[in-house]
């Protein structure tokens, strides 16, 4: 099994180490008003550089903030669809740095 580059976990206490697309949806989707407002995405390790959140907002719908210190990102956004929010954190956790995960590398054909 190889190393997790990240973490979700809700205010719940459920986690999942490196989450899929589909896990993210299903954190999300149990998000209520009552005892689990939030999750929280970032890598498992000691003062993260990056953070991303989804929180349940009082008059539906999600806040969805996106934080990176390393590349000066800091984005907040209102969202209803739970798939779009998967779907753009996914995008998003893929484009950001983790500590011993190998370089990609693109090549031009």
């Amino acid at each position: 099994m190889g190393a997790a580059y990240y973490r979700a976990e809700s205010e719940s206490g459920d986690h999942i180490e490196d989450p899929s697309e589909d896990a993210l949806f299903m954190l999300i989707d149990n998000l209520n008003n009552s005892d689990n407002t939030s999750v929280v995405i970032q890598p498992d390790e000691d003062d993260p550089a990056w953070f991303t959140s989804v929180a349940v907002l009082d008059e539906g719908g999600y806040e969805v903030v996106r934080r990176d210190t390393t590349r000066r990102e800091h984005d907040v956004a209102t969202e209803t669809s739970i798939d779009q929010i998967a779907r753009d954190l996914t995008i998003w956790m893929a484009a950001r740095d983790f500590p011993g995960r190998p370089t990609q590398h693109t090549r031009n054909f």
